[in-house]
């Protein structure tokens, strides 16, 4: 199944915003997944399975950073992007 993703992270209480950000991109994009970044969310769309393991390792890693808040929207109803 095909499920697409909306994806916001907030740092909280960090100096930087960007190096939590800029980990969630680039961990959705090493699952392969082509993330469209947005000025308030960042979009993702393939195999659901895929999907969520790359959010849950996102999530992690961007934890790493400090304290961070992650909100997401999934759907399998969404239309995927040709």
């Amino acid at each position: 199944m095909t499920s697409s993703a909306q994806i916001s992270v907030y740092p909280l209480r960090q100096e930087h915003l960007g190096p939590a950000i800029e980990i969630v991109r680039g961990t959705l994009e090493a699952h392969g997944l082509q993330a469209q970044v947005g000025p308030m969310s960042t979009i993702v769309t393939g195999e659901t399975g895929i999907v969520f393991a790359a959010l849950a390792e996102a999530f992690d890693k961007a934890a790493r950073t400090g304290e961070v808040v992650m909100t997401l929207t999934v759907s399998n109803a969404c239309p995927v992007p040709r």
